[in-house]
């Protein structure tokens, strides 16, 4: 089988179903498992494929998604090629444990999907911390400020570990707020998760300097972490040490309270 891969979660789910070999392509920003990705063809940013080179690689399969907006473009070059694809739209956890399930099916990977949602389930269902939730703010983008709303699977991750997406009532996958909105919602820490930025590069001070942030919570007791978009933004299997991450957060804004 001769698999192409369009999205950083598409690829890391189908690496997971023990389908590396069978990848012959991937998206420009696929970067996990490093080893996999970097032998493979690329068929050029996330937002912007290159729909030649796609056909040229003649794949069985095309595994691509509609996780965030220009998407759609790169979905309707797909299907007007006549290739066959799969389309990944996942908003709840539960969405991508059905996207592993199915992928499992089509892929012909019944046991490893199962595998993998077995641990995410074994995940879910951990007793939820008994405390007050923490108001915990998980920033997507630094300028302007782009945090998830209620479209999105981190609402569940923090509630399972005692925490909670104080922007969670907006109907919408993620938005832009405003220093008001930040003080409205009276975070008491501010998750750096900034998409296409790697982990060593995310600076606190770029937080800390927002001056009309002065008197949010976050920024007074300096509760600010970072934890990569690899382990927040990207609906597939390392959702799971996600939740962990946010625990340890969770653990160190108590401790210092």
């Amino acid at each position: 089988m001769r698999i192409v891969t369009h999205t950083c979660s598409n690829t890391e789910i189908v690496c997971a179903l023990g389908l590396a070999d069978q990848i012959v392509g991937v998206d420009d920003h696929s970067d996990f498992p490093p080893e996999v990705v970097s032998s493979k063809a690329k068929i050029g940013p996330d937002l912007g494929i290159d729909i030649e080179r796609i056909i040229a690689l003649k794949p069985d399969w095309v595994i691509t998604s509609l996780t965030v907006p220009g998407h759609e473009h790169c979905v309707a070059q797909i299907k007007q090629a006549g290739l066959n694809c799969h389309v990944t739209q996942p908003t709840s956890l539960a969405d991508v444990v059905s996207d592993i399930e199915t992928l499992g099916v089509l892929l012909g990977r019944e046991a490893p999907a199962q595998r993998l949602v077995q641990a995410f389930e074994q995940r879910m269902n951990q007793a939820k911390p008994d405390h007050p939730t923490i108001p915990i703010g998980v920033e997507w983008w630094p300028k302007p400020v782009i945090v998830p709303g209620a479209k999105s699977w981190v609402n569940e991750m923090l509630e399972l570990v005692g925490g909670t997406n104080p922007f969670a009532h907006h109907p919408k996958e993620s938005l832009e707020i405003t220093a008001e909105d930040a003080l409205e919602a009276q975070m008491a820490a501010v998750v750096m998760s900034w998409c296409g930025v790697q982990e060593d590069k995310y600076r606190p001070h770029i937080v800390k300097r927002r001056v009309d942030w002065a008197e949010v919570p976050a920024i007074k007791n300096n509760h600010i972490y970072p934890i990569s978009e690899a382990w927040l933004g990207r609906p597939g299997p390392r959702l799971i040490e996600g939740m962990d991450r946010l625990a340890a957060v969770v653990s160190h804004v108590r401790a210092s309270s």
